[in-house]
């Protein structure tokens, strides 16, 4: 099979694979199942964000309110849970989390498809909204509690075990509903007509409506998935967390983003494959966790991050100019 060297996918992967290499070589210990389980777990709650930020980007959209949804989803579930609902299994209170978050994604389908407004314009104002009423009316106070479902969610773990030293790792079983999430999104994109509908609105919105595609209902749809998973990893970290801070996941957006775009989704809309998604995310992971393990301070992970950035985007760019110049 020919590797196409030019795909974001490959040029990602390669970097992985070099980051992992110097990583290695600055401390052999890197290579290990603790290590490995370290990223895992780190890509949970980014992976369900850049599954849904990728849905947004494709459809020639974005949307920077997921962390906000996702924190006041996390607070208002855990409260709500502990004050009426503290019965509720866990698998109950992941639902009514996606529910929560359904809703406020919802507003902003109802802003971008209902009154056509521009979603980055939207989606600033619905995080500012978000954010500023928690501030209003939560301030700092957190929820250290949870309400029994979260707490036993929290508690549920798919390996655990010991490092010589002493030392424990561990993967959590949200790992599981990660997956769930990227096998069902794919389904939904390769699989279905409303998947091909979505990338078709990505590439011309006018195009689309002439074949006779529902654009509002789609975008509709589009945001009201994307809160809904936001509102899924709001209560996942809260669970992890133990505790549901309003202001856990602030600025995470720029990890996001960057994961996405490095996959290979454009800003222009039209493109984006979950492979390149899940290995966005896992050289997103990857840069925040070995930093360190190369003598890199962790200040510098923003840094590096916005330099990723510029070459996941540039390089697509560059290409494309270099294949039109060859066709002309």
């Amino acid at each position: 099979m020919k590797i196409d060297w030019t795909r974001n996918e490959t040029l990602v992967a390669l970097v992985i694979l070099a980051f992992c290499l110097l990583a290695a070589l600055s401390d052999p210990g890197f290579l290990s199942i603790a290590t490995l389980t370290d990223l895992l777990r780190g890509g949970i709650v980014l992976g369900i964000f850049a599954v849904a930020a990728m849905l947004v980007l494709i459809s020639g959209g974005i949307d920077v309110s997921f962390t906000a949804i996702a924190a006041f989803t996390m607070y208002v579930t855990a409260m709500v849970l502990n004050a009426a609902l503290p019965w509720l299994p866990w698998w109950a209170a992941l639902g009514f989390g996606m529910a929560v978050g359904a809703g406020l994604g919802a507003i902003n389908g109802i802003l971008i498809a209902g009154f056509g407004l521009p979603t980055l314009i939207v989606t600033l104002g619905t995080l500012s909204i978000f954010r500023g009423f928690m501030l209003t009316f939560i301030g700092q106070k957190q929820i250290t509690t949870l309400p029994p479902g979260m707490r036993e969610f929290g508690r549920m773990m798919l390996i655990r075990g010991e490092n010589a030293d002493g030392s424990f790792y561990n993967l959590h079983g949200a790992f599981v509903v990660t997956v769930l999430v990227i096998v069902f999104t794919w389904f939904l994109l390769q699989r279905t007509m409303l998947g091909r509908q979505i990338y078709a609105i990505g590439g011309s919105v006018e195009s689309a409506r002439r074949i006779g595609i529902n654009v509002k209902g789609v975008q509709f749809f589009i945001y009201v998935y994307v809160g809904m998973l936001a509102g899924l990893a709001g209560v996942i970290h809260a669970s992890m967390a133990r505790v549901a801070n309003p202001f856990d996941l602030v600025g995470l957006e720029l990890s996001v983003i960057a994961a996405v775009v490095l996959g290979g989704a454009r800003l222009a809309g039209g493109h984006g494959t979950l492979t390149g998604t899940v290995l966005g995310v896992a050289l997103i992971v990857l840069v925040r966790n070995s930093l360190i393990v190369l003598g890199i301070p962790a200040t510098w992970q923003s840094v590096t991050i916005g330099i990723l950035i510029l070459v996941g985007t540039g390089l697509p760019a560059w290409q494309a100019k270099r294949a039109a110049a060859r066709a002309a």
